[in-house]
């Protein structure tokens, strides 16, 4: 697992104990190696003998062009180099930020919408996508990518209550896309009633999340406002390094 030592690699790290970790991020602590995924020998070498990668290390939010250019297409690109034989990339939902509830239809907004990222940082995870696409294909490479959406101890607002990842289910999420073959695009949100994104790829990975967003004292959302009407939520009108 890289960025083990985040916010995310510390919910799975708690629920996901049982799995025969590899642990790295750039900032080392106990328990955790240090490695900068910019860095490809390094990241050759972390992966040495490993079968999967969770790739969850890179920038997080906001970032200049090149710098998510460098932390997380270039780091991406050093993992599915590396020799695993799956790799599970943590994309977002802001590769998608542009797509609204309007172009979802009946059966959701689908997981592999093409991208229409709201930031560089979006951009970033749209381009990250397509190199797990093109190491599949050249070269037989397994790649989930998940599209999370608001992962957070409990949801904070009121776009949550669609997009809302919990941190079991992420776990969940997780250990499916360990098990899944193939590519696959895959929206990583919980079994929210108000998620209006599609549960096709969840199903066909067998993920079946089962936490909801509307258990939690949540406002309710105002749809003339466009935070709540698009997938990217505030960032599409944020500025597009942030």
């Amino acid at each position: 697992m890289t960025g083990a030592a985040g916010r995310i690699g510390r919910m799975l790290r708690t629920r996901l104990g049982h799995l025969p970790w590899r642990l790295t991020d750039l900032r080392p602590e106990p328990g955790v190696s240090a490695l900068d995924v910019r860095d490809a020998a390094a990241v050759a070498a972390a992966c040495e003998g490993v079968d999967s990668v969770v790739h969850l290390g890179g920038m997080a939010g906001g970032g200049s062009f090149d710098e998510v250019l460098e932390a997380n297409v270039r780091g991406t690109e050093n993992v599915l180099r590396a020799g695993a034989g799956r790799v599970v990339l943590a994309s977002s939902n802001h590769a998608a930020g542009f797509w609204s509830r309007a172009d979802a239809g009946p059966g959701g907004l689908p997981d592999d919408v093409p991208p229409r990222p709201d930031s560089y940082y979006g951009w970033s995870k749209a381009a990250m996508e397509s190199l797990g696409r093109l190491h599949h294909d050249r070269f037989g490479v397994h790649v989930i990518c998940l599209r999370i959406g608001a992962c957070f101890e409990q949801p904070r607002e009121p776009r949550d209550r669609a997009m809302w990842l919990s941190p079991g289910d992420a776990a969940r999420l997780v250990e499916a896309s360990l098990r899944a073959t193939g590519f696959r695009v895959v929206w990583g949100v919980s079994a929210n009633r108000e998620r209006w994104l599609a549960t096709t790829g969840a199903e066909a990975i067998g993920f079946v999340p089962r936490d909801d967003a509307a258990d939690w004292p949540v406002d309710e959302p105002d749809f003339h406002r466009p935070e709540h009407r698009l997938v990217g939520g505030t960032a599409p009108a944020r500025p597009i390094t942030g």
